[in-house]
Formats: C-alpha cells, structure tokens, sequence
C-alpha cells in the first residue's frame, strides 16, 4: 500500500482576481479645475457617498456651503444651494425632489 501525500490531492490555487473597477458616478455632475467633484444629492441625503482610491465611502457629514468661489458661481449659479462634505469637500447640489432647507423654505 502507498502512501499519498496530500499535497498531491490538494486543488490547485486559486488566483485572486481584483474587483472590476466601478463605472462612471452617474450623480456627478461636474469636474472643477482643482479636481473638486460637483455631484447631485440623493433624496434626503445628509453624508458623503464618495467612494476613495480603495472603494471605501467617505461618510463625512453634509453641511451647507456659503463661501463659493467664482467658479462654483460660474458653473452651477450664484444663488445655488451648496452643501459640502467636511471630509473630502465634495459639492453636492440638492435633489431635484427633495424639499428645500428650512432657511429657505420662506
């Protein structure tokens, strides 16, 4: 009777493959010219959904954005309503159906 190692019996290894990298965002509207993402908020939406270089989300909280230069104005208007992410500074411009803040609700 012989002996049968186990390593003979093993299954081959298995190569990891890397995910498949994530289409294009479809809520990103714009790029600005220092790289900053211009993107539509979700309905009721009050963290970041941007995704890093290693797919984890960002989740840094939503406030609303006064100080806008001149070319957020150019691009998305003067008086638009701007919210920004604390963390990655991503611009997000309200939900088309979603209500508008209580500040400007009058």
């Amino acid at each position: 009777m012989s002996e049968i190692s186990s390593d003979q019996n093993a299954p081959p290894p298995v190569e990891a493959t890397p995910p498949a990298p994530p289409g294009p965002d479809p809520s990103v509207i714009c790029t600005l010219s220092d790289g900053t993402l211009v993107k539509q908020r979700l309905p009721r939406m009050r963290a970041c959904n941007q995704r890093d270089a290693k797919g984890k989300i960002c989740a840094g909280h939503l406030k609303r954005w006064f100080r806008s230069g001149p070319e957020v104005a150019e691009r998305v208007g003067a008086n638009a309503e701007i919210y920004r992410c604390e963390r990655c500074q991503t611009l997000y411009l309200p939900h088309p159906d979603d209500p508008r803040t209580g500040t400007l609700s009058y």
